[in-house]
């Protein structure tokens, strides 16, 4: 065919056949359509995920903070009360006539006037959005690129960070609490599945747990930074720094060439591989002759396109809710994700209350003046090494869902031993002392716990695994723990036995994790997506970001007639 096209034409003993030039545009266009950033190496992209999730904590951390979220005002016999600080302190020195026994049992006190189950709430507000927007943005990212999805969410993250440092009661900075959560949830969804990806095979639990140790070391330093600019300036200030902070990756969310997941095919794809298809025919049909068909068939197609436009989009919906249903119905009966799950909440209600209530806990319990900087301290150096520590183990043993439950298990039991002897002891030094090694016992904990959420589903099905288990955790884990902990307070008005009871809770943990050492378990990385990718971006089904260059060359030579 393409030497009688050959014949009609001008003879050149030079040109081409039609043929090679249609491959050479088909290849043209997509390579075009595949993103290939050249400054992301996985360093790097490691790097600046790690710097995102820090900031995150730091947020939790600050409004934690006595600097930032403060202290209730205190009242003498005389009957002169004393201004607090922070939130929930007055802004003034208070004189007030009534008898002492009625200042004193006053519980609605501060510049917000927060009791302890309000102030508990506070902290928990930013998980209504987190629980109702992380399995969206999961969902959004079988349909838009994930990339692009976490620059959206920071968005409105910073936005809502500015709106703390602006409200004017409670009720304004609980909203606004709301919506950091909303704007966290697409990063903690998408970005450890993009870690995963990227991360040497013989390193993915060490990576992981690099990009974790940005929990325990982002609530610390949210310690020591609302500390230090709450009783420097003032709390809202905080907020501010916070998103000055968080501008620069919200930009680079935005301008930077996005990247694709393991197992996921981007639009992008789609419509390289239909221009190229278009294109082809266009050519073939102008050889032969047929412009004014051509010209006919363009218009036909262009109002077709508009009539059908709002019922594709209807289809498409209704397609991804039932996908979305179809993956939660398998996710659910994955036996060792809920197993996993179920121990991570256990785990994760008393890492909250500990995060949320330590720093006055050990201020009432051990008369610690610097409070924050203590706790902050601890968790700095035990979350770093901890959390470390638990990923190159995990690594060493042979990175297995098995031996996963195992080190979770083991330093979970025996971290709860140290911190529940911890708080037996009268002595500050021998607390401190005690209360360190648990906590370093029990950051291990945040490599694997992730490792087994990520490896025991498909790779689609990653993003929304991470995101249920993110729900999941926090709707029963530290969403409810803070002001239970607040009432239990209430209620025995003792931090040490409130501490002992909180941290006996860590057994159940590590008993849940024990029961999945024996489950029959199944790696499933390997596998491949139950929504098939397409052809054209299989350069992007293993998004190694150095070396892309060999790849496409690769699948360049493949095209070659």
């Amino acid at each position: 065919m393409a030497q009688e096209e050959a014949k009609d034409t001008k003879p050149s003993s030079t040109e081409e056949p039609n043929p090679s030039r249609e491959t050479q545009m088909a290849r043209s266009s997509t390579s075009l359509s595949v993103p290939s950033p050249s400054w992301f190496t996985p360093k790097r992209l490691l790097v600046i995920f790690c710097i995102i999730n820090l900031i995150n904590y730091v947020d939790r951390g600050a409004i934690a903070s006595n600097g930032v979220n403060g202290s209730r005002r205190t009242c003498t016999k005389g009957g002169t009360c004393t201004s607090g600080s922070g939130i929930q302190g007055n802004l003034k020195n208070v004189k007030t006539e009534k008898p002492a026994s009625e200042s004193v049992l006053s519980t609605a006190t501060g510049d917000f006037n927060l009791n302890n189950f309000e102030d508990g709430v506070l902290s928990s507000a930013f998980m209504v959005g987190l629980l109702v927007a992380s399995p969206i943005f999961a969902s959004l990212a079988k349909s838009f690129n994930p990339f692009r999805l976490i620059g959206v969410g920071l968005s409105v993250w910073t936005v809502a960070v500015v709106g703390c440092g602006f409200s004017f009661n409670f009720w304004s900075i609980t909203i606004c609490r709301m919506l950091v959560g909303f704007g966290e949830a697409s990063f903690i969804s998408l970005a450890a599945p993009f870690i995963d990806d990227n991360a040497p095979v013989a390193q993915k639990t060490a990576w992981l747990a690099i990009f974790y140790m940005c929990i325990p070391t982002g609530y610390a330093v949210g310690y020591v930074y609302g500390g230090l600019v709450g009783g420097h300036f003032n709390w809202r200030w905080a907020f501010f720094g916070e998103a000055i902070l968080m501008f620069p990756f919200v930009v680079l969310g935005y301008v930077m060439k996005p990247l694709q997941l393991k197992g996921f095919a981007p639009a992008e794809s789609k419509k390289a591989l239909t221009s190229v298809e278009k294109a082809v025919s266009e050519d073939q049909e102008m050889a032969a002759g047929n412009d004014g068909t051509l010209a006919i068939k363009e218009e036909l197609n262009d109002k077709s396109s508009k009539q059908s436009s709002i019922s594709r989009y209807a289809s498409i919906s209704l397609d991804q809710f039932s996908r979305f249903m179809k993956d939660m119905k398998a996710l659910l009966v994955e036996k060792v994700y809920v197993v996993n799950v179920l121990g991570y909440i256990a785990y994760n209600f008393v890492i909250g209350a500990y995060s949320y209530w330590g720093p006055k806990a050990g201020y009432n319990i051990y008369n610690m003046t610097n409070a924050d900087l203590i706790f902050g301290g601890i968790t700095i150096v035990c979350g770093i090494f901890g959390t470390i520590a638990g990923g190159f183990i995990l690594d060493r043993m042979t990175s297995t869902i098995p031996n996963a439950f195992k080190l979770l298990s083991v330093a979970t039991f025996l971290g709860a031993i140290f911190c529940f002897s911890a708080f037996c002891f009268k002595s500050m030094y021998v607390f401190l002392a005690l209360f360190a090694i648990g906590e370093l016992l029990v950051f291990a904990t945040q490599g694997p716990v992730n490792y087994i959420c990520l490896h025991c589903v498909k790779p689609s099905m990653r993003p929304l695994s991470m995101a249920i288990s993110t729900v999941s955790i926090h709707l029963f884990g530290d969403v409810p723990s803070s002001p239970l902990v607040g009432v239990l307070q209430d209620y025995i008005n003792n931090w040490r036995e409130t501490a002992l009871i909180l941290t006996a809770i860590l057994f159940i943990a590590a008993g849940i994790w024990f029961i999945g050492i024996f489950m029959r378990s199944v790696d499933r990385f390997n596998e491949e997506s139950g929504h098939p990718t397409i052809l054209t971006d299989r350069t992007n089904t293993t998004p190694l970001l150095e070396g892309e260059g060999k790849t496409a060359g690769t699948t360049e030579t493949s095209a070659e007639p």
